[in-house]
This record gives C-alpha cells, structure tokens and sequence, in this order.
C-alpha cells in the first residue's frame, strides 16, 4: 500500500490540534503503510482522532474507555463487562435498546467489547447518518446514571450470566480460568477473568454500577475515533456539538508494567468433557507495544503458523501425535502471556507431545529461526495487516487501529512502531528474545498534576433524537463475464481500494455429491487439495504461498466445493500458479491422508460433545431422511464409520468426477480487470478438460405432519441448546426477499421478536436467533437458543408460540416491518466495503443463478415491498406443526419437563443420529 502523507495544519483556536503522520524511514515499500489522521483534544480532555476514507459512503464511529476488567478490584469482578451490556439498555434522552436505532438506520459492524484493558463501542453508519451515532454515543457517555434502573441491571446481570454460562459449557473452556488464575499472582490485575465470578455479578449493586460509570466514562478517559466519508473539519465540529459539555471526570490511577515474570515449572491438572487430552504451556512476557512483545510475535508464528511451521510440522506431520497445535502472545498493557497450545491425536500421552514441543523449543533457543522462516512471517503480518487496514471499522479496521494505538501507544500512528519491530527484527533478535522470555521464569505507582480541564456550555437538543439525513445509494460493481475455451466460466467483479485479487473457484459438487460417495468424502478432498501436488510438497506449499502473503482455503457447502486464494497483486503470477497447480493436479499423497482422516475422525469426536455442533450432525437425517442428499451432517465431516472406510482412492475419484471446467465457474474480484486476468487463467488452465459429471438428487421432501422431539443427553451439561427446524423454498424462489424480511422479524435480527424473548425479557439465554441456510434444493428454517438446563421446557414453548404467533394473532407489525425494511436497505453500503465481501456475493448469484443485476436491485426490491408481502411470506414459510426439536442437554436435569409437552414423537437419540428408546 502507498503511504499517503498530511502536509497542512490546520490551526484552531478553541481546542489543541496535532496531526502525526509518523518519521520516514528505510523500510520496504509493504511495511511503509500510513494510515492519515488528524488528532484534537477538546477542552474537556477529550481525545478525537479522524480518518478520512471516501471509498464508500459509510462512518465508522469507534469510541474506546480506557478501562477494563483490571480497573477492578477483587470481590466486585466482571463490572467492566456489566457496565459494556447496560450502556446498550439507554440512555437518559434514549431511554431504548440500543440496537433499535441502529438497525433503523442501516448500521453495521455494530457491538461492543471488553477486555482487560479497555471498553469499545463501534458502529459504521451511513454517511447520512453520523449524528444519530454520534447523539447516542455522547448521551449514553454524559447522560446514562439515570437511565440505569434496578430492572435494568437485574435484566443485563442475567444475560451475562447466561453468556458466562454458554462459555463454560464449551471444550476446554475450564482451561481459561485456571490459567488466568496461575499465571499471575493474586492481587494483579490480570489474575481474574473479564466476564468475572458469578458471586460476583450476583452482588453488583445499583450503588457500583453508578459508580462504575462516574468514575471510568468521563471524557478524558475516551478516545473517539471516526474513519471514513467524512472530513476532519466536520468530524471535529459535530464531536464538539455533541461531546463538549460532557465532564472529564475524575483522576484515574494507571497500572505501570507488571509482567510478573516467574521461574521453575508449575503444573496443574485437570478433568473435562472432551475427546481428546490438550497441552497448554504459558510464559509471562513484556506487553503490547514493546519491542521483546512485537518479536516474540514473530516467534510464535515461526513456531506454530502454518504446516511449515516447526511445532506442526514435527507434532502433526512427523510425529503424528498432535492433531493441532497453535502458539500464540496475548500482549495487553501492562504484561503478556506467551501460549503454545497442542491437541493430543486419540490415545497419545501428553508427555510425547510436551517432550516434542520443548525439543523443538531448545532448537529454536540453541539455534534462532532461518532467514527464509523469518520472510516468511513478516510476509504473514504484513500481509494481514493490509487485509485489515481495507476496511475503516469494526475489529482491526483503521477506525480500531487508530484508537488502540492511542490508548495503548499514546499516538494514533503508535501501529507503525510495532511494525517498524517486525521489519527491523533479525534472526540473532528473536533468538535472543526467545532465550530471555522463554528459557525459564514491580509496581511503580506516579502521581503527576491532573490538568485543570473545563466544559463548554451545551446547545445539543437532548429532548428529541437527530433524524437522519438522506440515506447513500449503495452501489455495487458490475460483473463481467468470459468463458475460456475449456467451457471454465469467468465472473469478475472490479475493486481497486487495495492491491488484491481474491479467486474463488466453485465447482458443483458438495456435500450432496457425497450421496454418490461416502459422508464425508466432499470434505476431506477439499481439506486435501493443499497436501500436495505432482510438483509441490504440502510444505512447499505452505511455504510458497506464506512467502508470498497469498491465503487460500478450501471447502463445501451443501451445493459446491470450493477452493480460494487471496493473492498480493504484485506477487500475482507465482501465487496464481500454485492456486492452478493444487486444483488440477493434487496427489492426495498416502501419508497425508491417513493423517488427515485421523484428523477429521478426531473432529468428529469434538463435533458430538460440542453442544451446536452436535445438533447439526442429526438434524439433517430427521429432516430430509438419511437418503437424501442433503440428510448428511451439516457440518460436512461425516460420520466415524464412513471417514474410516474411506480411502485415498476415494479422493482421487471425487476429484477426478467433479472438478471439470464446463461445470465450474472463477470468482474473481480485485484489483484486475479481464483484459488482464483472462489471458493468464487461458494459459493457467489450458490443459483441464471438459466433461460430465453426476447429477445430484435434491428432490422435494414431503414436510412433517407433526412435531417430532428428539433429545441427545449431554450429561453435565449447564446449558441446554434447543434447535427447531422445518423445510424452506430454495434460495431461488420469487419470494426470497419477502422471506429474508419476514425472517429478519422473527429471529435474524438483535431486535427479533425470539432473541427479544428468550434474552432480553425471560433472560434464560445469552442470544436465541433463527436463520435460513442456503441451497439450492429445500432448505433448512432453524431457530436456535442455547438456554438455562431448568428453562429447556419453558423456551421450547416460547418459540413455538413465536412461530404461532408470527402467522395467526401477531403477524408482523407495520412498525417491525418499516424498521427492518430500512435497516436491509441501509446497511447496504457497508456490507460490501471489501473485496472479499463483494466476492461473495458474486459467489451467492453465481451458486443460486441469480441475474448480474440482483444486488443493483436489490434495494429497490425491498423499498417497493409491501407489509401484505412479508405477512405472506410468513404464512407460506413458517410450519408450526411441521417442526423438528432436537434438544441437547444433560437428561437428568430436562427430561421431566420436555416429558409434560406431550409431543406425539418423543425420542431418545445418541450423538450419532441413533434412536436409542
């Protein structure tokens, strides 16, 4: 990316101006990246920061509290997260959710997060719309005391705790806490976890929580950070308008660096519900922004990023007693941990695999890393950097990138010192660092003047919300089309914000052609495209396309199979030519696949005792029947007998019977045009040839003609997850923007009457939503909570009286409906901010056979729907009494209340899909 530079001040009297665009320096072109900004601190010590992007017509507004979970004290753990969740609930001038305007107004990339460290709210917005954002951030930073009611807190206590509860119920997820709890000394900061005890939340008062936000959101300890179509002169005026006349709040004590490093070796041990036994070794190292932080970064990646990596290359590939492995720093402000993670392959000892992990870490400190395994990760950062660095909000966006950097960095563009770390880092640097940190196992307290900060006097209108201004039309690019001469079809679609070029290659197979094969057999060749070809090793081929900063993937859905590449634009030839080499010639090499199976049957291990994925496995064949094409698992991993039964001859025959030109379309988006791309891919392809392939059974299912309940127990389960699912027209039917509009009321939005039940007024779940997959055949309705063990019974008669209601005495109401018709319409411009956004649109028309011109009009398609429309919709779609339950819970605990529903098919189903009674 070519840096841009701010040559003008602009001096303004009321408020102190500066604007950094950061030193020149002897970096390479890639690494000079340069984000502009123009920074101001308002009178009350507000800190603003803008970035102007005038690609596309959306606002990112970011605004970052410098507090978090270590701002608290032992015994009232878990506030910082509360607080994030209340300051969704209103307002004193907004006394609504949150997301009820949001969604009226088209917002995207909308949440908020905690960390350790700091709180962020975050919202694109169109250009149109900056006020209403910018009005409800300033009144819920200035005005929110009042607004927090008992009701309220009771309401959101709930809600945490049923997120802390949905956590808790996952794999591993014990590991987090005892962790948190071992790796720093009682009394640091750190030492306890974000979302906090449940003794804790259960003791939060009214009183806290008040005091919570008078001491941590006042103005001097926010950071606004605005990027996009918008001008730093109006950016700084609104904020002004709006923010000036809220208080700076109190002085706050910082944390100074407390990286509590320790020495010798502490174990711990303990027992979870899961297939496979898991290693975690942990190092305390310096924090975000230090130098020894940035190169120990790199170790990580050098360790464990990628097959060539040396801890997945020896545990995964030599070895074969590690499944996975991963390593990895979490750098926060005042410390950080250091972490490898590897997971033991069925029936291996932990003790070969910690032996592994420390031979190889002793040849890494004896040794340091190679030059060509450092290019390679600085390629991986850059690159990623870049990727992240295309979009202005949202997590990684240059909106967050700017923020962070000022909180955490004390400048905007404090980014380009730990980029500048990366670029300089050496071999002799990281095995220096690595034998500091790695080999083995203060608080300083300053008090200096707080300023004298002021407040300007208020003229916002705090008695009635902005309206917002006249929505941007979204735009979206034309699609090209070609056809080589092997009948391979090309679609492009142009995008030059950033010099990439993504491809997608979509070939129509599928986890349906699997009723051809064995369940399974899409999924695993698609995981084997990347294993090796007739000229390229596996590892060759992670190290190729690592050093070229390309990505690629490979995968199905329930139609196609796939296979991606994200390519730099100047490192397009050579990354293009190991994209065409994978698709036509993989070798499926013996060694490989037998790893790879092991591999997927321990997934599979993990899919049934995880509890969403559990469902998905035995959905599909209540639904459709174990015979038709789409009665596989949804998760497309299929079964332990079938993976087992497979072998590498079955890859090379799905190989050989799907992948043909004539049945295959290139999805293509980027910085290209056809003039120069179509040559390229003529060549690439010329010698892959046309021909015939299956054709896949989707036909209709006859629907359910009554409800059907089938509970796998999960014992010890804290949760239980409540799946209901019926069959939908395919994607392509006249009345999909109805039904997607209709849906949109019912569960796929916040506001949605079912998440709107089950979260924010029962409080039973953390989040409940309903959703339509795409297919080309019949598709699959599903709504789904994960809910508290003793309210199974209560929320599966609350959904069923949603889908009751939605068609008979509470069809959708004029206001829903104008509310989700506009959030569809205005939250367009942002959906399609990056490449690999419009390029997956382009993959949804192509998929589903929609006209080049759907998503041009796709908005005027919704503008002219009527209420008549959605209500009809509702009542050709929704089947009440066509409904399939598959309940995942501990049995002991949910049995006797399903048992009082009297469901007519009441079953007992095992992980597998078998009816046990």
């Amino acid at each position: 990316m070519k840096s841009l530079r701010i040559f003008s001040l602009l001096l303004v009297v009321c408020f102190v101006w500066v604007a950094q665009a950061g030193p020149h320096s002897d970096r390479d072109s890639d690494w000079d990246i340069d984000i502009p900004y123009q920074i101001f601190t308002l009178d009350n010590g507000l800190t603003l920061i803008v970035h102007e992007d005038h690609k596309a017509p959306i606002v990112a507004v970011n605004v970052w509290y410098h507090v978090g979970s270590k701002n608290e004290k032992p015994g009232k753990t878990g506030f910082a997260h509360l607080f994030e969740h209340l300051m969704f609930n209103g307002s004193e001038h907004f006394n609504d959710d949150y997301f009820q305007v949001m969604e009226r107004i088209g917002a995207t990339d909308l949440n908020g997060t905690t960390s350790e460290d700091r709180t962020n709210y975050f919202q694109n917005v169109p250009s149109s719309a900056v006020d209403v954002a910018l009005w409800l951030e300033s009144d819920r930073m200035g005005y929110m005391v009042e607004a927090i009611t008992q009701d309220k807190l009771d309401e959101q206590r709930g809600v945490v705790q049923n997120e802390k509860r949905q956590g808790e119920n996952q794999p591993y997820a014990v590991a987090y806490e005892l962790m948190t709890q071992a790796c720093f000394p009682a009394g640091h900061p750190y030492s306890w976890t974000v979302i906090g005890s449940m003794d804790d939340l259960d003791a939060a008062s009214l009183d806290d929580v008040h005091e919570w936000f008078k001491t941590y959101y006042g103005a001097a300890n926010a950071v606004v950070s605005i990027a996009g179509d918008i001008t730093a002169e109006d950016a700084l005026a609104k904020v002004k308008h709006y923010f000036g006349d809220i208080p700076a709040g109190p002085p706050i004590a910082r944390q100074d660096v407390w990286i509590a490093k320790r020495t010798g070796t502490h174990r711990q041990e303990v027992q979870d519900r899961v297939p496979q036994a898991r290693f975690y070794r942990v190092w305390n190292v310096p924090q975000w922004g230090s130098a020894d932080g940035d190169a120990l970064d790199l170790v990580s990646d050098i360790l464990a990023a990628g097959k060539t990596s040396r801890l997945y290359k020896r545990l995964v590939y030599d070895d074969q007693i590690a499944t996975n492995v991963s390593a990895y720093v979490d750098l926060r402000e005042v410390a950080g941990l250091f972490t490898i993670v590897a997971t033991a392959k069925p029936g291996q000892d932990l003790q070969a695999i910690e032996t592994a992990v420390d031979e190889e870490l002793q040849r890494f400190l004896k040794k340091g890393p190679t030059a060509k395994e450092l290019a390679r990760v600085k390629n991986r950062a850059i690159a990623g950097f870049i990727r992240g660095s295309e979009r202005i909000g949202g997590f990684g966006g240059k909106s967050d990138i700017l923020a962070s950097s000022q909180v955490f960095g004390g400048s905007p563009d404090a980014y380009r010192t730990r980029l500048q770390h990366m670029h300089d880092a050496t071999t002799k640097q990281l095995q220096q660092v690595a034998r500091t940190w790695l080999s083995d196992g203060d608080y300083i307290l300053d008090v200096t003047p707080y300023p004298s900060y002021t407040t300007t006097a208020s003229t916002v209108d705090r008695s009635t919300l902005p309206e917002a201004g006249t929505p941007p039309d979204a735009t979206f690019p034309a699609v090209q089309h070609a056809t080589l001469s092997n009948g391979l079809k090309l679609v492009l679609a142009e995008r030059h914000s950033v010099p990439i070029v993504n491809f997608n290659l979509l070939v129509d197979a599928g986890y349906a052609a699997d009723q051809f094969a064995q369940p399974g057999t899409a999924g695993l060749a698609g995981d084997m495209l990347d294993e090796g070809t007739k000229k390229r090793t596996a590892l060759e081929i992670a190290d190729e396309l690592g050093t070229l900063g390309a990505s690629w993937g490979a995968g199905s859905d329930l139609d196609t199979t796939s296979v991606s590449l994200s390519a730099l634009k100047g490192n397009l030839d050579a990354s293009l030519a190991v994209y065409v080499d994978m698709i036509l010639n993989p070798a499926f090499p013996q060694a490989d696949f037998e790893r790879l199976q092991k591999q997927t049957l321990a997934g599979i291990q993990r899919e049934k005792v995880t509890p969403i994925q559990m469902a998905l496995r035995v959905f599909p064949g209540v639904l459709y029947g174990k015979d038709h094409a789409y009665g596989l698992p949804f998760t497309g991993s299929g079964t332990e007998q079938s993976v087992a039964s497979l072998t590498r001859d079955d890859l090379i025959e799905f190989h050989r019977t799907w992948f043909k030109p004539n049945h295959a379309t290139l999805v293509i988006a980027g910085d290209i045009t056809l003039d120069e791309i179509q040559p390229k891919l003529e060549k690439a392809f010329r010698s892959w040839q046309a021909g015939d392939v299956p054709h896949k059974d989707i036909s209709a299912v006859i629907p359910k003609t009554q409800q059907e309940l089938y509970l796998v127990d999960r014992p010890g389960s804290q949760q239980s997850i409540v799946f209901a699912g019926w069959l939908a027209p395919p994607r392509a039917n006249p009345h999909e923007e109805a039904i997607e509009t209709m849906n949109n009321i019912l569960g796929g939005d916040f506001t949605a009457r079912i998440n709107m039940n089950l979260r924010e007024d029962k409080h039973w779940s953390y989040g409940a939503r309903s959703l339509i997959m795409d297919a080309r055949g019949q598709r699959p309705y599903l709504t789904y909570a994960s809910v508290q063990s003793d309210k199974t019974s209560q929320s599966v008669q609350e959904i069923q009286k949603e889908l009751q209601d939605i068609i008979g005495d509470r069809p959708p109401t004029p206001e829903e409906f104008t509310k989700t018709q506009k959030n569809q319409i205005l939250q367009l411009p942002g959906t399609w901010e990056t490449i690999d956004s419009v390029a997956g649109s382009v993959a949804e028309m192509v998929q589903y056979g929609l006209p080049d011109d759907y998503f041009q009009k796709y908005a005027e398609v919704i503008r002219t729907m009527t209420l008549q429309d959605v209500t009809q919709a509702a009542d050709s779609t929704i089947k009440p009494n066509s409904v399939v339950w598959i309940i995942i819970g501990d049995r002991a605990q949910i049995e006797p209340g399903l048992k009082e529903l009297d469901f007519k098919v009441y079953q007992i189903m095992d992980a597998d899909g078998k009816i046990l009674e």
